[in-house]
């Protein structure tokens, strides 16, 4: 009896799959989660591309019009958490900011804070 056990390999491809199966979707879920981190840099660039151009092609604009089309130019997930800092800025130029922070999630476990932040230098037109 033994050895008719040790022969047979029926249920091998279930318990591979078993073993297999949870590595697999965890590498999948990680590139979903890894495209959510990159779609969100994308919507950063491109926020901060509308506001560098807002401040240089409208006369004298304020900090806040700055930040409300940079806020509405934003795109991404909302997964994580965007925040736009008010632009600093001396007599000819801005200093806008985008940052993003997201934690990961890989199913079975979670990995630490993801912080991304952008900066673009701006200067004004008079």
């Amino acid at each position: 009896m033994i050895k008719h056990l040790r022969r047979d390999d029926q249920g091998a491809a279930v318990v591979e799959m078993a073993l297999a199966l949870p590595v697999l979707l965890t590498f999948i879920y990680g590139i979903f989660q890894l495209g959510v981190i990159f779609a969100a840099n994308a919507g950063m660039q491109h926020a901060l591309g509308e506001g560098a151009r807002y401040a240089t092609l409208y006369p004298s604009p304020s900090d806040t019009e700055i930040r409300t089309r940079m806020e509405a130019k934003l795109f991404g997930t909302k997964v994580g958490r965007f925040a736009v800092a008010d632009p600093t800025g001396t007599t000819n130029y801005k200093d806008l900011q985008v940052t993003y922070t997201v934690t990961p999630n890989f199913l079975f476990f979670r990995l630490a804070p993801v912080t991304l932040t952008r900066t673009k230098r701006v200067y004004l037109s008079f």
